[in-house]
């Protein structure tokens, strides 16, 4: 159930992966009720009964109300999360009705205790989209980065999101340049996203930092569709490979071996297994089912032979015609399980102290 991914994708394919993508974590957790708050991630901060929401004053909100076609406190999610007071110390739920809202979302780190909140069962229908890309130039006239073209960044500390999509519009394709187009950047210390779609192309998901939790959640891309240094567990999610010809599942960046990230992953696959961005890249795959468009030899150096020595990629009781290890590159590893236990479940990442789920 562990891994940190970046790998290559062959054939156009749309994989299905069951998937736990465990990075190394120390958390606590998003909130509970509102007027209090609770180190730990609990169903309610999830939640929102939807058949008594209430308009109420701006001043005694507990949920905010994002509808484009009015009738909510916003028509924006940004106008929303401006709402949040500055150093907020209570859970404040932001329900959005379904609909496109085309913007660029930041949740920062002085706004804590926010859930986003879409409509039950119906992720697609409430979607947060934009269209930047890296080489796109800013209000500086820089190139944004890849960091800055996310359409929606996150900072806050103890954020939930259920029920909503986050897109990048960016078509990228292997080998190009600058095309790199975020859907989602997330840095909280703490975050959960349960049953929400993730889709870009290239660097769909940047996990870049912090302690964060996927559950049930669908992740699209092509090029490296997630990538970053988060410490966070990924159990029960879908990966959707989009790619013409070849991409990339993951981009795991870890450059020292003290640096204390990783990630665990579960399910199916049609690509290679992983790269190697990092010097000191480590992705385990347990108990996945692979399909058998999962390149043979199954995991790359990203074209630095040294990392071969430093790179920790390896795969403990996969299956399908794609988990087949005669022909791995000979530095990958098959775990025992002695090896892999310690990734393999929710104390990897202390998730005794943060999840309440």
């Amino acid at each position: 159930m562990v891994m940190m991914m970046m790998g290559l994708m062959s054939s156009r394919a749309v994989f299905l992966l069951v998937l736990v993508f465990l990075m190394w974590a120390l958390a606590e957790g998003c909130g509970g009720h509102f007027g209090s708050v609770k180190n730990f991630i609990s169903w309610d901060d999830l939640q929102v009964d939807e058949q008594r929401l209430v308009l109420k004053s701006h001043n005694e909100l507990q949920v905010i109300i994002v509808n484009q076609n009015g009738g909510g406190h916003s028509k924006t999610v940004q106008g929303a999360v401006d709402m949040v007071p500055e150093n907020n110390t209570q859970r404040v739920k932001i329900f959005i009705y379904p609909g496109i809202y085309r913007e660029k979302v930041r949740v920062p780190i002085t706004k804590p205790y926010v859930s986003f909140i879409g409509k039950r069962n119906q992720t697609a229908r409430a979607v947060i989209t934009w269209n930047s890309k890296s080489s796109d130039k800013g209000p500086n006239g820089q190139a944004l980065g890849t960091y800055d073209s996310a359409t929606v960044g996150v900072d806050s500390d103890y954020f939930c999101a259920t029920g909503v999509s986050f897109e990048n519009s960016v078509i990228a394709s292997a080998g190009g340049k600058g095309m790199q187009g975020v859907a989602l950047r997330v840095n909280s210390k703490r975050a959960m996203f349960y049953r929400v779609r993730i889709k870009g192309t290239q660097d769909t998901l940047l996990d870049n930092t912090g302690n964060h939790y996927f559950l049930k959640c669908r992740i699209l891309g092509k090029v490296d569709f997630i990538c970053g240094s988060a410490k966070s567990l990924y159990e029960k999610c879908r990966l959707e490979s989009i790619a013409e010809n070849y991409g990339a599942i993951a981009a795991h960046h870890r450059d020292s071996p003290k640096q204390d990230t990783g990630c665990s992953i579960r399910g199916t696959g049609s690509v290679y297994l992983g790269r190697a961005w990092g010097n000191y890249s480590r992705i385990i795959y347990s108990n996945c089912y692979m399909d058998g468009i999962i390149s043979p030899e199954g995991w790359s150096n990203w074209n630095h032979p040294e990392r071969k020595k430093t790179a920790v990629f390896a795969e403990y009781q996969c299956r399908g015609k794609g988990a087949d290890r005669r022909y791995r590159v000979p530095w990958s590893k098959s775990f025992s399980y002695q090896e892999a236990m310690p990734f393999l479940y929710k104390s990897f990442i202390d998730g005794d102290r943060w999840l309440r789920l």
